[in-house]
C-alpha cells in the first residue's frame, strides 16, 4: 500500500496535490461543488474531508485483506474528484471513470486524463472482467429502482473473479444525512438505499458480502471525538456506509 492507513488523511494537502483547482474554471465543476459544499456546511467540513475519509476507510480494509488493487473502475465518477485519491492512498496504477453525464466527463478528462486515467460514458461501457476494484459513492440513490440491477451487472462484469466492490452510500438512519441531502438540489429527489437493501441487491447481483462499515459519525464541532469512530464503525450511526463485497 502507498499510504500508512494508521494516520488520518490530510484532505487539504491531497486536494492541492491532485490538481482539483484546475477544474474550477469549468462551470459544471464549480456549480456542483458549490451546491455540495453548501449542503455539507452543517457538518463543519468540505467534500475533500469526506473523500479522503472514504478512501482511508477503504484502504484499511484492503490492507487487512492483503488486497493490493492495480486497476480501479470508478462507477459514477462525476468530474473525477476521487481520481487522485486512488493513486495517493491506494497505490493503484490505472483508473477508468464511468459516468452518465458527458458534461462531467469533459471536466474529468481535462483535469485528470492521462495515460493511466481514462473516462467513458456509462452507456458505452462494457465490462470484461479486467478490474481488481470497483468503487462508487452516492451513485445508486440517483439510479431509478428498476435500473439498479442492470448497473450492478455492469460492475460485476467489469471485475475479475475475486475482485472487490466498495459500495458507498448515504446512511438513511442518520438524520444529519437526510438534512444535508435536503439542502442539495440534486439530492432532494433521491431515493436513498438502506444498508440491508444494499447488501441484498449486491448478493443478488453475484457478490459475496464481506463487511459493512459506517463512517463520519461526529461533525466538525465534535472532531475531538473522531478517534472513537473506528470502534463504532459497525454501528449504524455514521453519515455514510460502505458495503465491501467480493465478486463470486
Amino acid at each position: 500500500m502507498a499510504v500508512d492507513f494508521g494516520e488520518e488523511a490530510e484532505p487539504e494537502r491531497l486536494v492541492a496535490e491532485n490538481g482539483a483547482e484546475r477544474a474550477e474554471q469549468h462551470g459544471v465543476y464549480v456549480e456542483g461543488d458549490a451546491a455540495l459544499n453548501q449542503g455539507l456546511a452543517i457538518s463543519g467540513e468540505e467534500k475533500s474531508y469526506f473523500a479522503a475519509g472514504r478512501m482511508n476507510c477503504l484502504g484499511r480494509r484492503l490492507a487487512q485483506l492483503e488486497f493490493d488493487p492495480e486497476s480501479v473502475l470508478d462507477f459514477g465518477c462525476g468530474t473525477g474528484s476521487a481520481t487522485s485519491f486512488f493513486f495517493s492512498m491506494l497505490g493503484v496504477k490505472r483508473v477508468l471513470g464511468v459516468d452518465s453525464s458527458g458534461q462531467s466527463l469533459v471536466v474529468a478528462e481535462r483535469t485528470y486524463g492521462s495515460s493511466r486515467v481514462t473516462f467513458q460514458l456509462a452507456s458505452e461501457f462494457t465490462g470484461n472482467g479486467e478490474f481488481d476494484l470497483a468503487f462508487c459513492n452516492g451513485v445508486f440513490h440517483h439510479i431509478p429502482l428498476a435500473e439498479r440491477p442492470k448497473a450492478l451487472q455492469q460492475i460485476h462484469a467489469a471485475l475479475r473473479p475475486g475482485g472487490l466492490f466498495a459500495f458507498w452510500e448515504n446512511n438513511p438512519w442518520n438524520p444529519g444525512t437526510r438534512y444535508v441531502m435536503s439542502r442539495i438540489p440534486f439530492d432532494r429527489d433521491a431515493v436513498m438505499v438502506w444498508p440491508n437493501e444494499a447488501r441484498k441487491m449486491l448478493g443478488e447481483a453475484g457478490f459475496e458480502i464481506l463487511r459493512t462499515d459506517f463512517a463520519f459519525i461526529f461533525p466538525g464541532f465534535l472532531r475531538f471525538l473522531r478517534g472513537l469512530e473506528r470502534r463504532l464503525c459497525r454501528i449504524a450511526l455514521g453519515a455514510q456506509y460502505m458495503v465491501l463485497a467480493r465478486k463470486r
